[in-house]
């Protein structure tokens, strides 16, 4: 049995457990339970604070988790990184009250920062050479300024629309964010079977993302020209149709140049275009 940590509650949660779904992991539990076992697969989900999750890892007591990157990088544990599964993406920035008139990094000489990641920001200014008196908070990093707590914040930002609703400016991106599968180091055998298999899972979804599978009625005359600009994996199935001159071609598209492709298509003659999604891709 694998057990996984996990974010107890958040957005991270709902994108982790959304993922373990598509992956065809089982869970039947509510987040309120601490320990879930999955009905399919030898797995099971232990529920934690996402600053508890590094670690758990790296002390073994689970085996694997799901957790920002912000969060690892801070927390420095000893827990390797197994597979960047790029949801939950964010940024970790320096921000200052929108009135300021900010130049450089330099601002923030003998200013008060407050934030919830003073490792990674001590690093950053070390880097910079800058010398600012760090304010560690735990809660609602942002009405710092607002009350006189601190002249900035670190913190991590997403949209940018908090910061606007606390009267602040992104002014310095230091790091960027996403989930990240952590594991021990330390793994038995056994458990390292049962991990490929989950990130043979994993993999089957993440290849998946943003591709449609599309099958359309071509021209024999022109399929050549059509082939020639389908961007596939690898050579599309083209298989006859009972009308003469007509064939039925398939092939996979990525979503960012779907457009672009199907202009392309209809301008050559090509007909009845049906667009399916993929759930799963093994390759």
């Amino acid at each position: 049995m694998l057990r996984i940590a996990v974010q107890a509650k958040g957005r991270l949660y709902d994108e982790t457990m959304s993922f373990l779904e598509e992956s065809d992991i089982k869970l039947s539990a509510g987040k309120r339970t601490l320990l879930v076992q999955s009905a399919n697969f030898p797995l099971e989900v232990l529920f934690l604070r996402d600053d508890d999750i590094p670690q758990s890892v790296a002390t073994g007591i689970a085996d694997i988790g799901i957790v920002g990157e912000n969060e690892f990088v801070e927390k420095g544990e000893d827990a390797e990184i197994v597979k960047r599964l790029g949801f939950s993406k964010c940024r970790l920035s320096l921000a200052v009250p929108k009135d300021i008139e900010y130049k450089g990094v330099e601002w923030f000489d003998g200013k008060k920062i407050a934030t919830s990641y003073p490792g990674i920001l001590d690093s950053y200014l070390k880097e910079k050479g800058v010398k600012a008196e760090i304010h560690v908070i735990t809660g609602s990093v942002e009405v710092s300024p607002g009350i006189g707590l601190a002249d900035a914040i670190f913190d991590i930002v997403s949209s940018g629309s908090t910061l606007v609703s606390n009267s602040l400016k992104e002014v310095e991106v230091v790091m960027r964010s996403e989930a990240l599968l952590i594991g021990n180091k330390h793994l038995s055998e056994e458990k390292k079977d049962i991990l490929r298999e989950l990130l043979f899972r994993m993999d089957a979804v993440k290849t998946a993302e943003d591709k449609k599978y599309v099958l359309m009625n071509a021209p024999k005359e022109k399929l050549e020209q059509i082939i020639s600009v389908l961007p596939g994996m690898k050579s599309p199935t083209v298989m006859p149709l009972a009308q003469e001159g007509w064939c039925s071609v398939h092939t996979v598209l990525d979503e960012k140049c779907f457009w672009e492709i199907i202009g392309k298509l209809k301008s050559l003659g090509a007909e009845g275009i049906l667009v399916l999604p993929i759930e799963k891709m093994i390759l």
